[in-house]
């Protein structure tokens, strides 16, 4: 088949192994593109009422991509079918200028209307992270856990990684036996295969060999180091699920997550003077636009406490 003939699932299907395999997108991202691109390739052909190829691909017009948007933005009726946010919607446009730029790159399919459409707006989010009394209360409470010693001495551990490190639970998850006991430095491979250098404080070190005292289970050098209740690895789940139990006894609000800890990580780091640069490198941001949001974040707590305080606020 020539290739302007090769049809449109057959483009996603190479798209989605490109993402995989030399971008090292997560699976959770490999699946929140392939749903939105099978949406829009499925709007394409019922709009234009013809099997969707390379060919008609490179002739999908400005509007036609703003009637998909809208079809995504209004209820269908159909159960299970609801309408998308505005944020999941800008979501879907990204993933579809991505899936137009390598059919631009790899398969010679140009689409200069796709770059026309521009997305809804958005409203700035800031990330929301725990106050330091808050972080070590959490930390606190996991150590204190209602079951097994060695399950408590994991949650401890797996939190002041996330706090202590500012990693993502992905990379906390990812640690094998062959990484602890903790170095000075960790290596850690993030998003898209990024690695960077993190600095670990003692008391992460001492949460890590706690907890390597205590687990039940032989554990393999190329092994998951986080075990779960029955011996096998540790997923994010029971991670989020521990976090909602102990918000709850703190009185926390809803965004005290694993990923909020990651957030306090570079708010207090920024709030006793660490610099951009350094947090970015630390965090493992590829661009610096994203680590400056938290300087939003600590301009409003100090607003939040001059108010508080000062006699004429």
């Amino acid at each position: 088949m020539a290739p302007g003939g090769l049809a449109g699932q057959e483009l996603l299907a190479a798209w989605l192994a490109y993402l995989k395999e030399e971008r090292r997108a997560s699976p959770r991202t490999l699946e929140a593109y392939g749903a939105n691109l099978r949406a829009y390739l499925h709007f394409l052909q019922q709009h234009r009422g013809e099997t969707i190829t390379l060919r008609g691909l490179g002739t999908v017009a400005a509007p036609e991509l703003r009637a998909y948007l809208a079809f995504r933005r209004q209820d269908s009726g159909r159960p299970g079918d609801t309408p998308l946010s505005p944020r999941s919607l800008a979501q879907g446009l990204s993933s579809i200028r991505s899936f137009h730029a390598w059919l631009d790159k790899r398969m010679g399919a140009p689409n200069a209307a796709v770059a026309q459409v521009r997305g809804p707006r958005l409203k700035p989010t800031l990330p929301r992270p725990v106050n330091e009394d808050a972080a070590l209360g959490l930390l606190g409470e996991a150590s204190d856990g209602d079951g097994e010693p060695w399950e408590a001495a994991r949650d401890a551990a797996v939190l002041t990684l996330l706090y202590g490190c500012g990693l993502r639970i992905s990379e906390a998850l990812s640690l094998t036996r062959a990484d602890a006991p903790l170095p000075q430095t960790l290596r850690i491979t993030g998003k898209g295969g990024k690695t960077r250098l993190v600095p670990v404080l003692p008391q992460v070190s001492e949460a890590v060999a706690d907890y390597l005292r205590l687990v039940p289970f032989g554990l393999a050098p190329d092994e998951p180091l986080f075990r779960a209740k029955r011996g096998g690895p540790l997923g994010p789940r029971p991670v989020q699920l521990l976090m909602a139990k102990l918000r709850g006894r703190l009185g926390l609000p809803e965004s005290a997550t694993p990923h909020a800890l990651r957030h306090s990580f570079a708010t207090h780091l920024l709030g006793a003077g660490a610099d951009l640069r350094s947090i970015q490198e630390l965090l493992g941001h590829a661009s610096l636009s994203t680590t400056q949001k938290y300087t939003a974040v600590d301009a409003a707590a100090l607003m939040a406490a001059y108010n508080g305080a000062h006699p004429k606020a």
